[in-house]
């Protein structure tokens, strides 16, 4: 069989990595020079903790299953299962939390409710107050910047894999083909279409004005190295108030007992913080939802996150290097984990994991092989 892959991407890149693996020939098809959207602009992230039950965790957990085995295969992933910490402060946050370890499938998720002596035996540099922490062993990390170079580089050794990179996919010319902006037409068995963000032009035509996705925009910061080991990744207990994980009684107490600050609520703000291969701190983030988004970053959010951070590390965060902005696709209804749709003969499109693509994304690709009978 022959696959052409539409977007370099995370998921496109685990779209021709489920091909190749299953021994098709797959041309890779980029129209930047690389991939620059949200496959890059994230945590880097394998997190299981707050999915919600049922198709959502069972997707993260074999994902997460499947980015160990790659991660074997590809040391250059950075791949690490490094679980993450929840600490929460005050009984409403630590009711949030205990709801959480009696869910039915907490230890599936790696769920324990630890002291503070237990988190700091755990992750050292948590030397701020707290009353308790959730511990999700599950939790893994790759490095996202260099994670689809680290995955095309291991492609690049098959001879049935191709990457085209400055192309466009502007037409579908027929059952399996398309033809890009350099005039040239590539005609396979299949197309999978992983334009991440850009629902416009070819998407819009084909999939029609009904697609339901959403973009979503978000702010992250990247710190100078830390000068010690952050073993965990970290979230604040706003996290709570995102995940579907966490929905509960104790939760809705939460949210009447102690509203966000205006800050945090404003920019529907969570903390997550994961620690870089070169000791650096990737910190998020934000969500804005309503079109148009704005064409810069704003310091307010920056400012919430890097107090949430010093108060969890007690000590002050190393100098900021970096500040940017990203997009990702996103189901409108939240409780898919994707849409994938047949939108020509030989044609589909595959978008919309929202936050969950890094995560997923190896679960995704390889649903979309077995629907596809690859």
């Amino acid at each position: 069989m022959r696959v052409t892959v539409v977007g370099a991407g995370v998921v496109g890149t685990m779209h021709a990595w489920q091909a190749v693996k299953r021994g098709h020939e797959v041309v890779q098809i980029e129209r930047e020079a690389e991939a620059r959207g949200a496959s890059l602009r994230n945590f880097g992230q394998i997190w299981v903790s707050g999915r919600a039950g049922g198709e959502e965790l069972d997707t993260a957990l074999r994902a997460r299953e499947l980015w160990e085995q790659i991660g074997g295969r590809v040391p250059a992933l950075g791949f690490r299962p490094n679980g993450s910490l929840t600490p929460v402060r005050g009984d409403l946050e630590l009711a949030v939390a205990e709801a959480a370890v009696a869910r039915p499938d907490a230890a599936a998720r790696g769920y324990k409710l630890l002291t503070p002596g237990e988190a700091r035996a755990l992750n050292p540099a948590l030397r701020g107050e707290f009353t308790a922490a959730l511990y999700c062993e599950r939790d893994a990390a790759v490095e996202p910047r260099t994670a689809q170079l680290a995955l095309r580089a291991e492609l690049l050794k098959s001879p049935r894999y191709r990457f085209l990179s400055g192309r466009e996919v502007r037409d579908v010319v027929g059952p399996g083909a398309v033809r890009d902006d350099h005039g040239d037409i590539h005609q396979g068995d299949a197309v999978v279409l992983c334009t991440g963000a850009w629902l416009g032009g070819l998407v819009r035509e084909l999939a029609g004005p009904g697609l339901p996705v959403r973009r979503v925009r978000l702010q992250m910061m990247q710190t100078d190295p830390l000068g010690e080991p952050l073993t965990t990744s970290v979230a604040d207990a706003d996290s709570f108030r995102y995940y579907p994980a966490y929905a509960s009684a104790a939760l809705d107490a939460l949210e009447a007992g102690r509203p966000q600050t205006e800050t945090a609520a404003a920019h529907r703000m969570q903390l997550l913080m994961v620690q870089r291969a070169d000791g650096g701190l990737t910190i998020g983030d934000t969500h804005e939802y309503e079109h148009p988004f704005a064409f810069d970053t704003l310091e307010d959010p920056y400012d919430h996150l890097t107090g949430v951070v010093e108060s969890l590390l007690g000590r002050p965060l190393p100098r900021i290097r970096r500040r940017w902005a990203g997009v990702y696709a996103q189901c409108t209804d939240t409780a898919r984990v994707v849409h994938r749709q047949q939108v020509r003969d030989g044609v589909w499109l595959v978008t919309g994991p929202g936050g969950r693509g890094m995560t997923c994304s190896p679960a995704i690709a390889e649903t979309t092989a077995e629907e596809l009978g690859w």
